[in-house]
């Protein structure tokens, strides 16, 4: 039996399957079953899929909008940079990678135009999988939608989920420690009430898992558990963009957030309607530090500040403007919001605040 047979085999056996107590067990195990022959489909598939998109990351971060065709993504990419990417009335007009530049509060940020998805995408239609797989290295995911298709989200959801991608989600708080003897030891510090011991002993072992530890730390489900031990899952911020909102009232858009059942941002590309409100959500969304720099007898640098991620610390900082520049730094001195007094001295793991101002002392 060849792998495409093995999953429609499993996925039959899944719709069967009642879902209650006594079955929970069963499901998590055909599911971590379904994951691993899917995984070994791809990897075999993988070679004759085409060459991938060569896309080199520039910038601080970088964004990609994903979309169906036609919903006016080069229109977005070429209002928020300065790229030129072809804009027509027709489906499949972007055909590659188009990259621009937003310059926003001192951060240069990456935007990628990718051609439209359809439905399917994850496992190869229409060039999907290449498409997709730009999305696994990008920070944060536009999803572009024609105001007259907001349902068209869930599908956009699903192939990024099929693609491995897990967008406004967190990874698993699971630690998985393998060892080649001794059998397979699971310790929980909150109480499981997704799981039994026994099907996280029973996923694990489908994986080959059978000597080691896990530890659990938060309440997960059997497809948590699953993203763990198959390792390869991206975890992306998330957007959705509805466009051509210039061309229904706000009594659909009342209707449509309902349907989209989350937040999103109205925009009309074609106008530059609401422009500036994506641009100030995608900075939010990707969440910087904007860090002044100042030598120890000039002026803070106010024109061009590093930017990092939040949670960085001063190490963090001297990495970025050398990577060997943390090896002769002493210690910091701050003056801002994270500091109790301007000028005050921390060590390198302090954790600055947004437009704090730091002096590095070697």
């Amino acid at each position: 039996m060849g792998l495409p047979e093995k999953i429609k085999q499993i996925e039959e056996e899944m719709k069967k399957t009642q879902i209650n107590k006594h079955t929970e067990h069963h499901i998590g195990l055909l599911k971590a079953k379904l994951a691993r022959v899917r995984a070994e489909l791809e990897a075999s598939t993988s070679k004759g899929g085409g060459p991938a998109f060569e896309i080199r990351k520039g910038g601080d971060a970088t964004v990609v909008l994903i979309g169906l065709p036609s919903v006016g993504k080069s229109t977005i990419l070429n209002r928020l940079t300065n790229a030129k990417s072809k804009v027509a009335a027709y489906a499949f007009t972007t055909l590659t990678v188009v990259p621009g530049i937003l310059r926003y509060n001192g951060a240069d940020i990456q935007i990628l135009d990718l051609p439209g998805i359809i439905s399917g995408a994850s496992s190869g239609r229409g060039r999907g999988r290449r498409v997709l797989s730009v999305a696994r290295n990008a920070d944060l995911v536009l999803l572009v939608l024609d105001v007259f298709q907001p349902g068209q989200v869930e599908l956009l959801k699903r192939e990024l989920h099929e693609m491995g991608i897990r967008i406004n989600q967190k990874p698993p708080d699971v630690v998985i420690t393998k060892s080649g003897k001794g059998g397979l030891a699971l310790t929980t510090s909150v109480k499981l009430t997704k799981l039994s011991q026994a099907t996280v002993k029973g996923i694990a072992e489908a994986y080959g898992l059978t000597n080691g530890s896990i530890l659990i730390r938060e309440d997960i489900t059997d497809d948590q558990l699953i993203d763990v031990l198959t390792g390869n899952r991206r975890y992306a911020s998330a957007l959705v963009v509805l466009n051509k909102v210039d061309l229904v009232n706000e009594q659909y858009l009342a209707v449509v957030k309902r349907q989209v059942g989350t937040d999103f941002v109205p925009i009309s590309a074609e106008k530059g309607l609401n422009m500036d409100i994506l641009t100030e959500r995608i900075w939010e969304t990707l969440d910087f530090k904007r860090i002044y720099l100042k030598r120890p007898d000039g002026e803070p640098d106010f024109e061009k500040p590093l930017i990092l991620p939040s949670g960085s610390t001063l190490r963090d900082v001297c990495k970025k403007v050398h990577p060997r520049f943390v090896e002769g730094a002493k210690y910091a001195l701050v003056s801002g919001s994270s500091v109790k007094y301007g000028g005050q001295r921390v060590g390198l793991d302090h954790i600055p605040n947004d437009q704090d101002i730091v002096t590095i002392m070697r």
